[in-house]
């Protein structure tokens, strides 16, 4: 390695005033750890970015940023989702570090891959995933639809990282590549693989929450899966339509069945017949109805072109800039 690397980590915060101090704090050793080794440039960053937080997370992160210049801070101006906190990350520190590190500030993820990362960026990776070993600290219900969560999306035909989330390292080029963009249905762990650069992955252990509560209820969990799946694969509209082939199939036996009852006087059984065939062909339909209006959906917030994320305030080295809005 021909000199230290300039390492911005961005870390996304909702709500995370509970965690936050010791997050900093680990942060902080690591990064003397690395700067003291010459992995890391001494103009190193940890971003902190609030997503519109309600608690006092932007105190703390203003507050942090005061005590030491290793800490920077941006506030969006409203809550724009966690892919969009990271992005809106990413894109305002792309031009000033060599690579950037996003991390969730929970402490499950493990910091200290962090400078393995660094150093499979120093050999030449443009993309470094930190993946799971193992998922044992999660409830058997969040483990199960987490991996059903991949395999279905490997047999959708979507590339995605086995237990990776988004934790990862990209280098600058990967992020000038990432910001070429557009979508506003942001899937970071589907995008990301496609960007086509040298990529590797490192293995650690997932820990227990230190502070606080998860920001992902099942509801967000759904919501953020069916997402993934929307926005990266046509698979879906596709089985509707072989779904709707075989009820019309189906509706083509039970006519002749009619038929054939109504012929031989036996017209009285047709009724369960009948009440099957409208409830299934009734199903059928409205599921039709529902999944493609997700397709239309995305297509309306798509065409609309509205900011991902607006950033309110970016705080660095000590100064404030005001900033306008980052698309």
């Amino acid at each position: 390695m021909d000199k230290p690397i300039k390492l911005y980590v961005v870390v996304p915060c909702y709500n995370e005033e509970a965690v936050l101090p010791e997050t900093a704090k680990r942060m902080e050793e690591l990064f003397e750890s690395m700067c003291q080794s010459l992995l890391i440039d001494r103009g190193s960053r940890v971003v902190f970015v609030d997503d519109g937080s309600r608690d006092k997370t932007w105190n703390i992160i203003d507050s942090l940023t005061k005590k030491n210049d290793i800490f920077a801070g941006i506030r969006l101006a409203h809550n724009a989702g966690h892919q969009n906190a990271v992005l809106g990350g990413m894109m305002t520190v792309m031009n000033e570090c060599d690579c950037a590190v996003s991390i969730d500030a929970d402490l499950q993820d493990d910091i200290n891959v962090i400078p393995r990362m660094a150093e499979r960026f120093a050999e030449g990776y443009d993309v470094v995933f930190g993946v799971r070993n193992k998922r044992e600290t999660d409830t058997w219900f969040k483990r199960t639809t987490a991996e059903g969560f991949y395999k279905v999306m490997r047999m959708l035909g979507v590339d995605l990282v086995f237990n990776h989330a988004d934790f990862r390292l990209l280098s600058r080029r990967a992020l000038a590549a990432l910001s070429q963009y557009p979508e506003r249905n942001m899937f970071l762990r589907g995008i990301v693989p496609t960007l086509g650069f040298r990529s590797t992955c490192e293995y650690y252990d997932r820990q227990e929450r230190f502070a606080g509560e998860s920001k992902y209820p099942l509801k967000k969990m759904l919501s953020f899966a069916f997402d993934g799946i929307t926005s990266f694969s046509i698979r879906p509209i596709r089985f509707i339509s072989g779904l709707g082939a075989a009820a019309c199939i189906v509706a083509i036996v039970m006519a002749v069945y009619t038929i054939v009852c109504k012929i031989i006087g036996h017209t009285d059984s047709g009724w369960a017949s009948l009440m099957l065939s409208l409830w299934f062909i009734g199903g059928v339909q409205l599921l039709s109805i529902g999944l493609i209006g997700e397709y239309i959906g995305k297509i309306y917030k798509e065409v609309k072109r509205r900011p991902r994320y607006i950033i309110e305030a970016y705080v660095n080295n000590r100064e404030t800039k005001a900033e306008d809005d980052n698309t």
